[in-house]
């Protein structure tokens, strides 16, 4: 039942925000994306909105940032099917670091498909580039079960690579998939690194944070 402001039955208000409303009567009230895990002030791009708690603490008015940049769930991609889909998903939006994605890689197991030669078969970048299409997970792997598909460790594979200038593109379907230079996966020191998002539909936002604001702001204006 809506009490005299008429606003205690508005849809979509987390109870959370109506608790800090309570608290905090004619401040606005701050909405982090669940996908912000960071300590200490919350940077602006990961704040939703805010929503306006009246003189009696109850929300009414919603305003949206638009600052805001949205996470891979609130973006609504698939739900990550490993640790280097999970990190390229939070670099990509910019809720995770490029190093992260790196380490994850260099970490993990990736199937690749042979060719005549027995070699990971590979493809010309738009620069000319040789370019050897590997996959985290099967829901990735879009060639036919009838190639042959041969699974080994990533540094394992980028050992095997003749000549320089190969590049690894992971995962090519994926809401973010990973265009690595493969002598820029780091080796278990992590000595070098360096990774680009190909054809990612978000835009990699900075490793540190922005400017710096609560998620609860206390504003009364």
């Amino acid at each position: 039942m809506a009490d005299a402001s008429g606003a205690a039955d508005v849809p979509g208000i987390p109870d959370a925000v109506r608790a800090a409303a309570r608290q905090a009567p004619g401040h606005w009230i701050g909405v982090v994306d669940p996908e912000w895990t960071g300590r200490g002030a919350v940077p602006e791009w990961a704040v939703l909105g805010e929503w306006q708690s009246d003189e009696h603490g109850e929300t009414t008015e919603f305003r949206a940032n638009p600052a805001y940049r949205p996470s891979a769930r609130m973006l609504g991609w698939p739900e990550p099917t490993d640790p280097v889909d999970a990190a390229a998903q939070r670099a990509a939006t910019g809720y995770g670091s490029t190093d992260e994605a790196l380490d994850a890689l260099a970490e993990a197991d990736v199937t690749v498909v042979r060719g005549p030669d027995g070699a990971p078969l590979t493809a010309v970048g738009q620069h000319g580039d040789p370019v050897v299409l590997l996959f985290t997970a099967p829901a990735h792997e879009f060639m036919s079960p009838a190639l042959r598909h041969d699974t080994l460790a990533t540094r394992e594979l980028v050992r095997s690579l003749s000549g320089p200038g190969t590049w690894l593109l992971v995962n090519a379907g994926a809401a973010a998939p990973l265009l690595v230079p493969a002598d820029r996966v780091p080796g278990p020191q992590g000595e070098d690194r360096t990774v680009l998002t190909a054809d990612s539909p978000a835009t990699p936002g900075p490793d540190g944070p922005l400017d710096p604001v609560s998620p609860t702001t206390g504003r009364t204006s």
